[in-house]
């Protein structure tokens, strides 16, 4: 299949599985008339099939696969931040697990146990849940994103999901909510009124990265082409430079990847851009090199950070950030926030001038460019 059919990686599912307590859902159903595959209905609380018996071996295979379920536990909670590194007290909408794009660097590749697309259907428990918490606190403004556990768009034409979280979170002055993916998939976005409540997201990264290291993704024209769309449909739009990677001719890619970035969206609509080096669990290794042994992106230098993660050296880090952070700023609107994922108070300082704490904290800091996008 060529490159450019990537733009919607869903075309890549082939099976369909359905949870029997789910059949008579009219969501199920609607998802099941547009996939236009076979399906099968598998017993309440049973796996659909015994993939997960060798999770890393059959990650590859169960990405063709969707299993439409409930999720039994909770939908809205916060992110699972750590107390050691600044935090965007981002809150997570948990819509589903796994994509069926396939990044080398992958973190689910350690987190999660099913290999499997898994996509949740009782709505009506997820819109209760966020309502709920909306509608008690409505003093704070709630950051909202889907994409924590999986991408927000890449299945969306097959499930048309966004198109009801984007008509729902119009109705609240208290919240936003963020669609983070690598698809090019935007075509449920149109024609929304979204009273300017979400902010469609990109993942980002140098090209070379980007081809080789994110399989059956857009690529950076097609992404930022959808974005360009989206700007001019009323949307304000978020990059994030997650994880950035250390690679010969890693200066250029990024400077490259900025760039056509500013050539192609308006300045004024990018509410923020964030950036992040690459770090991983210890354990996502072993599958990394498993699946992707023609990768050397885990064999650079590496230190245990106060997370547990392997993170690169601080003065390589600051290196790094310091190109894309001068490099952003040269070209960034006075409205657009840069800043970092889970990085410390000495990065902070070193890179930027400042510690957020002087400008209110980063949570506050995301707020105010929420408002001032508004």
């Amino acid at each position: 299949m060529k490159e450019t059919n990537w733009k919607d990686p869903s075309s890549y599912i082939n099976k369909v599985y359905v949870d029997e307590s789910c059949m008579d859902f009219a969501y199920t159903r609607e998802i099941l008339d547009r996939t236009k595959l076979p399906f099968t209905v598998v017993p309440e609380r049973e796996q659909p099939n015994d993939l997960a018996l060798d999770f890393a071996a059959n990650l590859t295979r169960g990405k063709r696969q969707l299993f439409l379920t409930k999720n039994r536990g909770q939908f809205f909670k916060p992110c699972p931040g750590t107390k050691e590194y600044r935090c965007c007290d981002y809150q997570i909408l948990n819509t589903g697990s796994n994509c069926p794009i396939d990044c080398v660097y992958c973190i689910l590749q350690a987190y999660l146990n099913t290999p499997w697309l898994t996509h949740y259907v009782n709505l009506d428990v997820l819109f209760n849940e966020l309502d709920t918490a909306l509608g008690t606190n409505q003093q704070i403004m709630h950051r909202i994103g889907t994409g924590e556990f999986t991408d927000s768009l890449a299945i969306d034409r097959l499930t048309g999901l966004s198109r009801l979280l984007v008509e729902r979170i119009a109705g609240y002055d208290n919240a936003v909510l963020e669609l983070k993916t690598k698809s090019a998939v935007i075509e449920n976005l149109k024609d929304l009124d979204h009273n300017g409540k979400t902010i469609i997201a990109w993942s980002l990264n140098s090209p070379e990265i980007m081809r080789s290291h994110e399989l059956r993704s857009a690529t950076l024209s097609q992404r930022l082409e959808a974005a360009a769309l989206c700007a001019g449909w009323g949307y304000k739009l978020a990059f994030h430079f997650d994880p950035i990677i250390d690679y010969p001719g890693w200066q250029k890619g990024y400077v490259d990847t900025i760039t056509q970035l500013y050539d192609s969206v308006p300045p004024e609509s990018i509410v923020w851009i964030s950036l992040g080096c690459l770090r991983y669990l210890p354990s996502l290794k072993e599958t990394g090199v498993k699946r992707f042994p023609a990768s050397r992106i885990y064999f650079n230098e590496f230190v245990v950070g106060l997370d547990n993660k392997q993170r690169y050296f601080r003065p390589r880090r600051v290196q790094m950030y310091s190109l894309l952070y001068e490099t952003l700023k040269k070209k960034a609107a006075s409205n657009t926030c840069i800043y970092f994922c889970m990085e410390s108070d000495e990065i902070w300082k070193e890179v930027t001038g400042f510690r957020t704490e002087e400008k209110g904290g980063l949570p506050q800091m995301l707020n105010d460019a929420v408002k001032g996008a508004q």
